[in-house]
């Protein structure tokens, strides 16, 4: 093995992959020392890999370790004193004894310490499991929606949907028998920059977008215009920041009260996320996209010119703040809602796999993420070129150094206020593909993430919130990720649309994993509305796929058309023949019916398979080119589903997950 290959083992730097085909790949050596370079390695020359190799030997040992109730746990190194003070998270002392490198089983969950000699070790210790839609709801198979938050319309006309309307939602789904809402990302975005409302691609995900704040939580209004199909972000989001500020500026003693000890409890994180988006908004008039572009004295969030920026625009923080508190308090609401009206575990938050270079959390905590790298997708069959997401995400060796403080902080902020999170690209966990800036997306290398160290502090944050795990693990799945999840009580997710054997056949409904979320299709895949009537592929034509390229996909749907509706026909959901592409009604009730009849804990319906709509949130790999995250659904969610052919949809998905 040469030292090149040495060095970037040492770094975690997979060498050797397999693509989506199992066939076996190698990164090329200029591409691992681009990969490394970026990393902080110096690898210019043998003597500089030398070195990096050295210095990443010297590594002094981690302070922080994780383990599992009851079993022992394996320190980085063998400590000179086998005697150690053992202090729980409550604050009791326990004396200890070492063995070796290993650290009797601790029976409590939690963050402790262990004092050996003058050195303090963290040790993170997890429940076996995550909680579980079995401790919340014993001997059920629960269901739930899917729902992009911007999409809803409630009782008043908006832009856009919000979390007052979210919580509209809620109450409309669990009165037919709902448990659950599954939402899209709510994290921060840019609120000067109208162009960026992709919601998996924030400024931070470790507050919330203050767009979604109903500013009649704090006595202001809205604007009461209604909208079209389609959000114009570029209006309506200017609209409701204006609205935000007059209610900012007529809050009352008991809101400013409710600020004052939110902001209070948030501390340090919360100022500069504020001060963070006033800098963003007052050099964006410049054309400033992100931090990076700021005068470099306005770079360091700890400089004498943010601090001086912070007392000259105090009022500007203090309405950013005010903000996120409506924003955060809003969100609260709509789950108090959803469990209020009886739903088991209301709405389920969804985590996206990183952010934005340029944003809030890079600028603020630089030393958390990955930087001359972003993350995305080696090359497969559906994107020959590979993908490159232009986010950042956390770099493995931040966060053994940090205690994996930034991590835990964005778990607690996803479910602080929700019964659940989806973990969007869990694989991530595992591993990342990394492209070096000015790289292509197939001159990457995955990176190894510390999986077994995350999976147990997701474990202690899911029982402390009380809220259940979902793993995103679709696409190039390694090889034992999948049952290293599910031992670790994540629920994966398996969608109508892949869960096929290698025939083409659709599996019968018992035959889906049963220890994952079924879903008739995600934001990223067709409705079934969409799919039977070939909708993803006229937009595919649409936006320049060659005409004989479409033709050869309709056809090809022609006979996966038949082969689903030979599958729900064998399920006993259909009787006779297929309907014409024009009436794609019979095809979202028996897709709902099919994953409700699967063993899964919990089934989940996007609301567009609800309603058998045709058109799908977002069209991957496009972005101008198809109206992304911008749909609405055709009216309030409580007259939508109340509709008899919609209402007896989910009366018919409620009997499936009661028998």
């Amino acid at each position: 093995m040469s030292k090149l290959h040495e060095l970037a083992k040492a770094a975690g730097v997979q060498i050797d992959w397999e693509n989506a085909d199992g066939e076996p790949q190698r990164v090329a050596d200029d591409d691992l020392r681009a990969v490394l370079g970026a990393l902080g390695h110096d690898v210019e020359s043998d003597t500089g890999v030398a070195r990096s190799l050295k210095a990443l030997s010297a590594r002094p040992p981690v302070d922080f370790v994780t383990g599992t109730v009851g079993q022992p746990v394996t320190l980085d190194d063998e400590p000179s004193d086998a005697h150690a003070e053992l202090v729980m998270e409550d604050g009791t002392t326990i004396s200890v004894r070492l063995d070796g490198t290993q650290l009797p089983g601790i029976d409590m969950p939690g963050y402790h310490r262990v004092q050996i000699a003058d050195r303090t070790i963290t040790v993170a210790i997890a429940p076996a499991r995550c909680y579980a839609i079995a401790d919340i709801a014993p001997g059920r198979k629960l269901w739930g929606a899917a729902a992009q938050v911007p999409s809803l319309r409630g009782g008043q006309p908006s832009a856009f949907g919000d979390f007052g309307t979210l919580a509209q939602g809620a109450r409309a789904f669990a009165a037919h028998g709902a448990d659950a809402l599954a939402i899209s990302p709510t994290h921060a975005l840019f609120p000067a920059d109208t162009s960026r409302f992709s919601p998996y691609a924030p400024s931070s995900r470790l507050f919330h977008n203050i767009l979604f704040g109903d500013p009649a939580l704090a006595g202001g209004t809205r604007s009461g215009e209604a909208g079209g199909d389609l959000i114009d972000w570029d209006k309506a989001a200017p609209r409701r920041l204006a609205e935000l500020r007059a209610a900012f500026a007529d809050r009352d003693e008991a809101v400013r009260a409710k600020v004052e000890a939110y902001r209070s409890e948030r501390g340090k994180e919360l100022e500069r996320h504020a001060v963070f988006d006033a800098l963003h908004a007052h050099f964006f008039e410049s054309g400033a996209r992100g931090w990076q572009d700021w005068p470099h004295a306005y770079q360091d969030p700890d400089g004498e010119a943010v601090t001086a920026f912070a007392l000259d625009h105090q009022e500007e923080v203090a309405f950013y703040i005010f903000a996120q508190w409506l924003a955060e308090a809003r969100l609260a609401a709509a789950q108090g809602a959803a469990r209020d009206a009886g739903m088991a575990v209301g709405l389920i938050s969804d985590l996206a796999v990183g952010m934005d270079g340029g944003g809030s959390h890079a600028w603020s905590r630089p030393g958390d993420l990955l930087t001359g790298l972003s993350i995305g997708a080696p090359p497969d069959p559906l994107g020959p070129q590979g993908q490159d997401w232009g986010i950042s995400g956390f770099a493995p060796d931040a966060l053994r150094r940090t205690g994996f403080t930034g991590f835990i902080d964005t778990l607690r902020a996803a479910i602080r206020s929700t019964g659940g999170i989806r973990i969007d690209h869990v694989l991530g966990l595992r591993r990342l593909w990394v492209v070096p800036q000015g790289a292509t997306s197939a001159q990457g290398a995955y990176l190894t993430m510390p999986l077994t160290d995350m999976l147990r502090i997701i474990a202690i944050e899911s029982h402390r919130a009380r809220a259940i795990v979902v793993g995103e693990d679709l696409g190039t799945v390694p090889e034992g990720l999948r049952p290293q999840l599910s031992s670790a009580g994540l629920m994966g997710m398996r969608v109508l649309w892949f869960e096929r054997d290698k025939s083409g056949a659709f599996r019968k409904p018992l035959d889906w994993d049963a220890d994952a979320i079924a879903m008739t299709g995600t934001h990223d895949t067709p409705t079934a509305a969409g799919w039977w009537c070939g909708r993803d592929i006229d937009w595919r034509e649409k936006l320049g796929a060659p005409k004989e390229e479409a033709e050869k996909a309709r056809k090809e749907r022609a006979g996966e058309k038949q082969r689903l509706w030979q599958a729900f026909d064998d399920a006993g959901l259909v009787e006779g023949a297929p309907p014409p592409p024009d009436r794609p009604g019979p095809v979202a009730d028996a897709a709902v019916g099919f994953v409700g009849r699967t063993s899964s804990p919990l089934a989940i319906v996007p609301i567009e398979d609800v309603a058998a709509l045709v058109e799908q949130p977002n069209l991957p790999g496009t972005t101008d080119e198809h109206p992304n995250w911008r749909r609405r659904m055709p009216e309030a969610t409580d007259a939508l589903i109340g509709q008899p052919e919609i209402a007896d949809r989910l009366s018919r998905l409620n009997k499936e997950r009661r028998t």
